[in-house]
């Protein structure tokens, strides 16, 4: 009895200590294994990413380019975080006004391409009674330093973008020259006027009192500004006058077209002095590649400025895999492959698209994968989404700008959008149209080779973007022969803007 009371004992009281150990090896196991999922779990939420990346090996260059240093995507977890502190720093997220430079002005660039409804949007930001707006302003900057390709000139550019964002338009005089047919003076002169800079005929500010007294409308009046009427009642004002109506606005907004790449931005996200804010307007390239079909004499200069570029933006290494050719100029192909019958024409634009397609991948991939200094102070708005919910997106902008809503102004957007024709046979000029049709007005005029073409060469961005492929027997096309158009003659043509 005593023994098997002995034996009890013993086991009794090395049961704790077994206890303890199996304790301390299911700690250790636990220790082991959650780092381990949890990096499992953020590699495999990153493998999507990893093919687009080998798509895309110069970001990691452009980041460190541009001087911001790429980090890794942020989990769940940080991305609340980081989300609390935006809107503390913000004042309530991207619209608040924080501190510093951003308790004063803001500023304001959208971000686009050629043929996306920028015009369009930026009116939007124009007939707001608190903002100045500045129309392409770094078209001089193209026309002046032609025929440099569009990834050279991207230093040039966000340096006039530091300077005019200050309200200081004198870098103006380095690249376009005084108004008027007869005048001898070159670029350069100091006599540069308002009159032939940022599409003046059309711009609330340089057509309203004071500078214009005999404005055909007030500045607060929400509506488009006759050009005509603006050219005949309001005399050409010196850039000072401007300067100073430009530092009474709380918000200025610069539309342009010609900054390739969102990287080219990231010192001037980054600059004390100045609040910046990006809105990237996007819009399916099927649909953008039919638009500038039909604009594509006055589009095909600038589409040569960026197809130059093509050599500086290839993949370095092993050449990437391509779909189904697409339009590009056969010095760009290589040996032995011959362009598609096409026109002239569209064999530059075609090409030139499949460039910004693989800019509009590295800008989602960096936005993606930005700190949350530069996701905070961007946002993405897709054209389909504006002209099908005007009044919801309007909103959703004009808030990340800091700005108010004024009803004349929903009632605008959706007036713009809701017009009796979808198409206009001057294609640079902003009017009301039925955009609800022209989102859909490719599946009409494109044929199966072109979509096929575009689709191939933009396919990455498109999936970023939502935007889906084409069905593989074509139900939604407009069933056509693929006729190639006939040789015009290749005429080049200065499309300045409205």
């Amino acid at each position: 009895m005593k023994g098997r009371r002995r034996r009890w004992c013993w086991c009794w009281r090395g049961e704790p200590r077994r206890l303890a150990v199996v304790l301390g090896l299911y700690t250790l196991l636990l220790l082991l294994l959650v780092p381990y999922a949890l990096d499992y779990g953020a590699r495999r939420a990153r493998g999507d990413e990893e093919p687009l990346l080998r798509r895309c090996p110069s970001l990691e260059e452009a980041l460190s380019e541009w001087g911001w240093e790429q980090r890794p995507a942020p989990t769940g977890d940080e991305e609340d975080e980081e989300e609390e502190e935006g809107e503390e720093e913000g004042g309530g997220g991207a619209a608040g006004n924080g501190t510093g430079a951003a308790a004063g002005k803001r500023h304001i660039y959208l971000h686009a391409t050629w043929r996306t409804g920028s015009s369009f949007v930026g009116e939007l930001f124009n007939q707001h009674p608190d903002v100045f707006y500045l129309y392409e302003p770094m078209w001089h900057l193209w026309q002046a330093l032609y025929p440099g390709d569009a990834l050279s000139l991207q230093g040039a550019l966000r340096d006039m973008l530091r300077s005019l964002f200050r309200c200081d338009f004198s870098v103006l005089r380095l690249y376009a020259a005084p108004a008027g047919p007869r005048d001898p003076l070159a670029p350069g002169s100091p006599n540069l006027t308002t009159a032939g800079i940022f599409g003046w005929r059309t711009n609330k500010v340089i057509c309203s009192a004071p500078l214009c007294p005999a404005a055909p409308r007030p500045r607060a009046e929400v509506g488009l500004i006759d050009g005509a009427a603006c050219e005949q009642r309001c005399p050409p004002r010196a850039l000072r006058e401007l300067e100073a109506e430009c530092r009474k606005y709380p918000v200025v907004v610069i539309k342009d077209v010609r900054l390739l790449e969102l990287g080219a931005l990231l010192p001037l996200l980054s600059e004390p002095g100045l609040n910046l804010r990006v809105v990237q307007l996007f819009r399916d390239p099927r649909a953008v590649h039919n638009s500038r079909l039909k604009a594509k004499q006055a589009l095909l200069r600038e589409s040569i400025q960026v197809l130059r570029s093509r050599h500086r933006a290839e993949p370095r290494g092993a050449p990437r895999p391509r779909g189904p050719p697409g339009p590009l100029p056969p010095g760009l192909l290589g040996a032995g492959r011959a362009p598609p019958p096409q026109h002239r024409a569209e064999f530059f634009l075609g090409g030139a698209l499949e460039v910004i397609c693989q800019a509009w991948l590295r800008d989602l991939l960096l936005a993606r994968r930005a700190p949350s200094g530069l996701r905070h102070r961007y946002t993405q708005l897709r054209y389909e989404d504006l002209v099908r919910e005007p009044r919801a997106q309007l909103r959703r902008l004009l808030r990340f700008a800091g700005l108010p809503v004024p009803p004349a102004m929903e009632a605008f957007v959706v007036n713009m959008t809701r017009g009796e024709a979808y198409s206009s046979e001057r294609p640079f000029l902003i009017s009301a149209r039925d955009a609800r049709e022209a989102v859909h007005a490719w599946r009409e005029r494109l044929s199966r080779q072109q979509v096929r073409q575009v689709e191939a060469a933009c396919s990455e961005a498109m999936s970023l973007l939502a935007y889906p492929l084409s069905p593989d027997d074509g139900r939604y096309l407009t069933p056509r022969e693929d006729v190639p158009p006939r040789e015009d003659a290749l005429v080049l043509v200065l499309a300045e803007p409205v």
